[in-house]
């Protein structure tokens, strides 16, 4: 979210979505059944886009909802971090935060998906962050990509970071605010988080 952008939201809203997110998040991670808590996911996620004065969507009195795949337990994965990697550094232009720095932290050998980047955000408070673009990108999914982990925001679906996996569910993919609004800059899926594979899966475009 955008702390600054105080005409759609005050930092007291911003703060409750955040509270709500983390919380969302780890009532996720308490489900033992995935589709138990793609479903908690769901209904958390449908009632913040959908009500919450901190939704990046901006007609919030005509918006439906996102439109969700069902889930697909194929699709979920506890995945090792490969650290074996070069330490590429990424830059994020943005509008009203300068230049949002990462650091190739590692990749997720995804089976049946593909690669995915782990990416730490250098900047306050860090934290993990995986984007996914997939071939169905720009018909059924963000053309930009969607988001599965951003740990600096909540979106954590688990694992064991010490031990150096995590869990990788695809059917957790959901937009990022860009796609609501031409009033926020994001972060978008690289070449390193763009597989072949379909995942009609997560957060979907309307068709």
């Amino acid at each position: 979210m955008k702390d600054d952008q105080v005409q759609y939201a005050s930092v007291l809203d911003v703060t409750d979505w955040r509270r709500r997110v983390f919380a969302l998040y780890g009532a996720v991670r308490a489900e033992s059944d995935p589709a138990t808590a793609h479903a908690v996911w769901r209904a958390g996620r449908d009632e913040l886009l959908m009500t919450h004065p901190a939704s990046p969507v901006e007609d919030r009195d005509a918006y439906k909802g996102p439109e969700i795949g069902a889930y697909r337990p194929e699709l979920r994965f506890e995945v090792a971090i490969d650290t074996d990697v070069e330490p590429v550094r990424w830059e994020v232009p943005s509008a009203t935060d300068g230049v949002i720095p990462f650091t190739r932290a590692g990749v997720l050998h995804v089976p049946t998906v593909g690669d995915l980047d782990v990416w730490w955000l250098e900047s306050y408070g860090g934290g993990l962050f995986v984007p996914v673009k997939d071939s169905l990108a720009g018909e059924r999914t963000y053309g930009g990509g969607r988001y599965l982990l951003d740990t600096v925001k909540g979106a954590d679906l688990g694992g064991d970071v010490r031990e150096g996996w995590l869990v990788v569910d695809l059917n957790f993919a959901y937009n990022p605010s860009c796609a609501y609004s031409p009033l926020w800059t994001c972060p978008l899926a690289p070449t390193g988080n763009t597989v072949a594979a379909a995942l009609p899966v997560g957060e979907l475009t309307r068709s």
